[in-house]
Order: structure tokens, then C-alpha cells, then sequence
């Protein structure tokens, strides 16, 4: 069996784990963390980089930092994970769910103004595949309706808007380093990144229980002590060793995932121009990381057959999100703004192909192949 991911690994890993390990300090914020802090405050460029032990926990971090408070109202897309509602859900604010473009499956910017109400707080676009969204657009509208924009950028590392890196344009962002992701911190991982330097000496505060205890570390208090709400969103520093070890081969893994993501495109490119199925949509002004391969079939029942026909010939292929707003968490803290023209309809037809670092290009041959088999 192909099966759909496997985790990056570099060869590195290993030995700065044991590094790690042998510190005496396991807990967070030790050497590899403050290596990784300055690698992505240097290479994003960020204000301040903070590693958390999830990407959920980094969302949670941003809403607690926009105070988000019952009552206010977050605009997203419906056609993303739970946790860029769940985030906000949690501080008492009702995710306002906003139709999705066809062609990259991000949020429609076009929809979004019509969506703001006097209870807006935030706006939180999803960089599908790697895709940004129109930030341009989004920015515009945020500042002229003074909306916070918390960019989820947890498949977005290493790609780019217009020249930027996704995650700096906004006032803050969060990165995923779950396995499913192009870099790894072992398993689960996170980092919240501020653009914004208001933000950034109570994220700190936030991110460590509340206290100062970072203030104290860099000799700026002689004690430290309670100073305001938080909770624990240390990552351990073996998470930060494992990811270290993928750091320091950032371009080596995005040239390899951009071979493989090209070699998808032209090997099926022929099923698109016999008009049965769609391939990935990559605007001019951006520069995406090949997080994923994904086709659209004609209909849910062709995806169905597909996904079967597929484990047939030993290849795992898998669909994504069911959009929030059809699930009944999304009715009970969210509603759906204007019409659902896309979202639902183009979530159906989604179907990701295996695609990890080191995959060997015999398997991409074999799928492609198989995909080929099916429609001829």
C-alpha cells in the first residue's frame, strides 16, 4: 500500500534529539526553541516567533491576544479545520462561516465585507494548500473596518503573496507542524507568529501561564509572579530539536514536494484538458509550497468510486474537510453568511494524492498511472 504521508524525516533528527535530551532541560524555550525562535524571526521575517505545542494552541493564543470576548463574531471559511473555529468558539464568539473561491478553495474576499456587522472582531483567512488568499483585499477591508487579521497559515510554511511569506502580512499567524505538514516537530507542533510588536510582550505573558516569567529569564524582573490570564503553551524542547533538524533543510524538502507537485500536474494534466477532472489553480502573485496534490472529480460519487478504485491498486487516497457549517457544532456556534455556492459543492469533488518528502517518483508514476486507469 502507498499510503497517503509519512512524516519528514532528514537524517538529522536523531542526534539533536539525543542532545536534547542530555540538556537537563526538557520543558520548553531551551536551546533548540531559542533556535528556532531566531530561525523564523530572521527567515519570515517576524516581530517574534513563538513555538507552542500546537497549531490549535497558537489560534487560541491570538484570540485570547484580540480579547475576544462572547458576543463578538470571527469571519472565516467553512471549508477548513475545526480548530480555526474552535479557537474563537472557546472565548465566547460566534464563527460567521463565508463562502469559498473555486479556483484555490480559500475564502472569498469578495464576500467578506458583506459579512462584517457591528460585532466583527476578526477575520481569519485560511491558506489552502498553501495558496494565499487574497491578502491585498483582506487587509484593505480589515483596516478600513478596524478588524484584527489572524492569518492560519498551518499549510502555508515556505510559501509566498506577492514576495512576502504567508503568516507576516497579518497581524498575527499560525503555522502547523503536525506530521501531515511539509516540516515536522515530531508529531504535534505549532508556532504563533506577531507582526504586530503590541502584541508581543503579552504573548509572552499569555504563553507562559500568564506570568513573566521570560521578563525574569532575561534579568528584567527579580522575581517573577502572576500577571495576567494564560496557560501552558510551551512546547516541549524535544519538539524543538526534531523540528530544528528539519530547519536546517527547509529548501532541500520544498524543492523535493515542488518536483513531486509538478510532476502530478503534467502527468494528469492530460484527464483536465479531456474536461474530466480539475487540477490545482496557483495565482500569478503567489508562490505556493506543494503541501498537497489534490484533483476534482466530477461529483461525490465519482470520488467514491475513485477513492475504492485507488485502494484497489494499493494507493491511499483521501478526501478533506466537511465544511464546519454542516456539522452540528458549526449550526450550534457559527452560521453560514449569504450563499453556499461553492463551499459544500467543490468540498464533494476534493480528492488528495499521496505526497511526503522522499516519496519515490516510481510511486507517483504508479498513481498517476492508476488515475489515468480509471477515467480511460
Amino acid at each position: 500500500m502507498i499510503p497517503f504521508n509519512k512524516p519528514a524525516q532528514t537524517g538529522r533528527e536523531e542526534a539533536h534529539l539525543l542532545k536534547a535530551l542530555s540538556s537537563g532541560k526538557l520543558s520548553g524555550d531551551g536551546e533548540y526553541s531559542l533556535k528556532c525562535h531566531e530561525w523564523f524571526e530572521r527567515n519570515l521575517p517576524c516581530k517574534r516567533a513563538l513555538l507552542t505545542p500546537s497549531c490549535t494552541q497558537a489560534l487560541e493564543l491570538a484570540a485570547i491576544l484580540i480579547d475576544i470576548k462572547p458576543g463578538d463574531e470571527v469571519i472565516m471559511p467553512s471549508y477548513t479545520f475545526v480548530s480555526t473555529a474552535n479557537a474563537f468558539v472557546l472565548r465566547g464568539a460566534k464563527a460567521v462561516f463565508v463562502d469559498i473561491r473555486p479556483d484555490t478553495m480559500n475564502i472569498d474576499e469578495a464576500k467578506i465585507e458583506a459579512s462584517i456587522t457591528d460585532k466583527t472582531k476578526a477575520i481569519v483567512p485560511v491558506h489552502y494548500a498553501g495558496v494565499a488568499c487574497d491578502m491585498n483585499a483582506i487587509m484593505s477591508l480589515a483596516e478600513r473596518y478596524g478588524l484584527y487579521v489572524i492569518e492560519d497559515a498551518a499549510q502555508g510554511m515556505m510559501s509566498e503573496y506577492e514576495g512576502r511569506q504567508l503568516g507576516t502580512i497579518g497581524h498575527m499567524a499560525a503555522y502547523s507542524f503536525h506530521e501531515t505538514k511539509n516540516y515536522t516537530s515530531g508529531g504535534e507542533g505549532g508556532l504563533l507568529i506577531i507582526n504586530d510588536s503590541s502584541f508581543q510582550d503579552r504573548a509572552e505573558i499569555i504563553r507562559e501561564k500568564g506570568t513573566n516569567r521570560s521578563l525574569f529569564f532575561r534579568g528584567l524582573v527579580d522575581k517573577y509572579s502572576w500577571v495576567d490570564v494564560g496557560s501552558s503553551y510551551l512546547p516541549s524542547e524535544l519538539q524543538a530539536a526534531y523540528l530544528w533538524g528539519q530547519l536546517e533543510n527547509v529548501n532541500e524538502i520544498n524543492n523535493f514536494r515542488l518536483s513531486i507537485w509538478e510532476k502530478y500536474h503534467a502527468g494528469l494534466a492530460p484527464l483536465k484538458n479531456e474536461g474530466l477532472l480539475d487540477l490545482p489553480s496557483v495565482p500569478s502573485n503567489c508562490k505556493h509550497n506543494a503541501h498537497m496534490y489534490y484533483i476534482k472529480v466530477k461529483d461525490l460519487d465519482e470520488r467514491k468510486r475513485l477513492i475504492h478504485y485507488l485502494k484497489e491498486r494499493d494507493i491511499m487516497a483521501v478526501f478533506h474537510y466537511v465544511p464546519l457549517h454542516t456539522a452540528k457544532a458549526g449550526v450550534d456556534y457559527g452560521r453560514f453568511s449569504g450563499k453556499d455556492v461553492y463551499t459544500s459543492n467543490e468540498s464533494e469533488r476534493l480528492l488528495r494524492l499521496p505526497m511526503w518528502f522522499n516519496i519515490p517518483t516510481s510511486y507517483i508514476d504508479n498513481i498517476i498511472d492508476a488515475v489515468l486507469d480509471f477515467y480511460h
